[in-house]
């Protein structure tokens, strides 16, 4: 029992004693020369800031993404935009979302460089600054065409006979509103620095520190956001499905209600699965981040807080999985490309080997070779 108290009692002391020490997106920088824009942060931002946390498990999450999200988003605005015979307002709305994961998946290799180079930004502030912007753009877009194709999913299982036509040019002037008020809402991140110069690190770092005396910007900002584009989106979304599962219930006589509501299920898993790892922590951790910046304290759960904000980057690797549970038209889309490309490998391995086995016989090899335009893909 005393043992427990004792370390309380430290753990207070600690807290007390680095008080003044303060942090900001991670830290507060105290001003070393003000012309210069250098500043100087304490020993657990030093510690962190060359930490593996920062400088190997971040960039090795963000290759990850960068990997995976780069070539299935891609494909997906191909088989949206080119593939899919029939347009309707989940295929636009899951175009938009994909083109929103690559627009933010193109501009990871600077993150990548940057926490590689030991939190180090060469770039310059510009750069700096349209990463940020495209890091929480790409977010904050995401939960919002995400609650567009969960609203959209309850209403064409509630009104299977509503007008196709009407209904896209209604999805095509919602996706236009939601990039047109995500662009402006991300405006306020291009309005401070978001570059710092630490003196003893002898580094710049992108997102990382603050200057003292900007942590009230932030704070309103995030907080905004966190209730308009993080929290009514999440009660929507969760309405949607609560009324598309009430609407399947009361359909007893439709035979095809168990197969609707197993998928039903699927979308609605993969859809929480991605609010519980990317969107709910990081935007609980930036509310209390800033919070605890606006207030003086220190932000002791920083190492807690810069993994959401990676976590949240995962999002462009799950939302193939929604198109894919989604849209019909995706899935045979991609399967049909992996089998054709499987059969193709097959035919140029035979028509080689058989090329090599009779080059001897001219009008054989000439038959091996017409071959290859018997694919049907």
């Amino acid at each position: 029992m005393f043992s427990v108290k004792f370390k309380v009692i430290f753990l207070l002391s600690s807290f007390i004693s680095s008080y003044e020490a303060g942090s900001s997106r991670g830290f507060i920088g105290t001003s070393i020369d003000e012309k210069e824009n250098v500043f100087k942060v304490n020993k657990i931002a030093e510690e962190t800031l060359q930490s593996g946390l920062t400088t190997v498990f971040l960039p090795i999450v963000y290759i990850i993404v960068f990997v995976v999200s780069l070539p299935t988003n891609a494909m997906a605005i191909w088989v949206f935009l080119f593939r899919t015979k029939k347009k309707h307002p989940a295929a636009i709305y899951m175009a938009n979302l994909a083109l929103s994961d690559l627009l933010f998946v193109i501009w990871l290799p600077l993150k990548i460089a940057y926490h590689i180079n030991g939190n180090n930004w060469i770039y310059g502030e510009g750069l700096c600054k349209v990463l940020v912007g495209f890091f929480y753009a790409n977010m904050y877009c995401s939960i919002l065409f995400i609650t567009c194709l969960s609203v959209q999913r309850y209403w064409v299982i509630a009104h299977p006979l509503s007008t196709q036509r009407k209904n896209n040019r209604f999805a095509v002037c919602l996706s236009i509103a939601i990039w047109i008020l995500i662009w402006l809402s991300t405006t306020p991140l291009y309005l401070y620095d978001q570059t710092v110069k630490i003196g003893n690190l002898d580094i710049t770092t992108c997102h990382d520190v603050n200057k003292v005396g900007e942590t009230n910007y932030p704070f309103g900002y995030f907080i905004t956001m966190g209730i308009f584009a993080y929290f009514i989106p999440s009660l929507i979304i969760v309405a949607a499905y609560f009324l598309l599962l009430r609407t399947l219930s009361d359909s007893i006589s439709d035979e095809n209600t168990g197969k609707k509501r197993r998928k039903a299920f699927i979308i609605i898993i993969t859809v929480l699965v991605t609010f519980l790892i990317c969107f709910t922590p990081s935007n609980i951790m930036l509310v209390a981040h800033y919070s605890l910046l606006k207030q003086g304290f220190e932000n002791n759960v920083y190492g807690f807080y810069i993994i959401t904000l990676c976590l949240a980057s995962l999002n462009s690797c799950l939302d193939p999985f929604i198109y894919y549970f989604v849209s019909k038209e995706f899935r045979d889309s991609v399967k049909n490309t992996l089998i054709c490309r499987s059969a193709r490998t097959v035919e140029r391995m035979r028509v080689s080997f058989s090329s090599m086995k009779y080059s001897k016989r001219n009008d054989i090899y000439t038959s091996s070779s017409g071959s290859t335009n018997t694919s049907s893909c």
